[in-house]
């Protein structure tokens, strides 16, 4: 079992976490303007790469807070946690 840190309760098992989606991703700023074609790329569309990848966790047995981290999408392997209102780690 692999322990993800939770910013807030330190390591716990990954069963109290809920993958939240790619992170950082920006809400429109005129979502009335967009087309039907635009609003459903905005919702369905997210990268997709092999490797190092920000995404956001929500520890739902546990605090029930959302985070963002820094995973290894070919390896599972977490580099890096932190907190929404931290900036993003450089990912190389």
């Amino acid at each position: 079992m692999q322990l993800i840190e939770c910013p807030w309760c330190g390591s716990r098992e990954e069963t109290e976490f809920h993958y939240g989606g790619e992170a950082h991703v920006l809400y429109p700023e005129d979502p009335e303007s967009l087309t039907d074609e635009q609003w459903a790329h905005f919702v369905f569309f997210r990268a997709n790469p092999k490797g190092l990848f920000a995404e956001r966790w929500n520890h739902s047995a546990g605090c029930r807070r959302w985070f963002n981290a820094v995973r290894d999408t070919a390896t599972y392997r977490f580099h890096s946690v932190y907190r929404l209102d931290e900036q993003k780690p450089t990912i190389s």
